[in-house]
């Protein structure tokens, strides 16, 4: 099964930890901090690759892994392993205009 992983560790995150583990891993880059690897279809995938990485990267509070993967019906899925979601850095740059106090919505 083909893995999608993004990780953000923080400015001062365990860069090497990761990068160590990834290689482990044969994965592929895909990104500046997208990696993405086949791994063993499990049973119990996630908590797996979760317990994998908490073993061989040092993480902190600010540290966020995000897994895409197939599930056992072959829908693509994707959650946070480490961490949560945060505001887009995006969030405020489109065009599209904000409602009137008065319209339906």
């Amino acid at each position: 099964m083909r893995i999608w992983l993004s990780f953000d560790l923080g400015v001062s995150g365990d860069y090497e930890g990761m990068y160590q583990w990834l290689d482990d891993k044969d994965a592929q880059e895909c990104g500046a901090t997208v990696a993405s690897f086949l791994c063993s279809e499990e049973h119990d995938l996630l908590p797996s690759l979760r317990s994998e990485i908490e073993e061989a990267v040092t993480l902190n509070k600010r540290s966020r892994v995000y897994v895409v993967y197939k599930d056992d019906e072959g829908k693509g899925k994707g959650r946070f392993l480490i961490g949560g979601r945060k505001r887009a850095p995006w969030d405020g740059y489109g065009t599209h205009e904000e409602p009137d106090d008065d319209e339906d919505l």
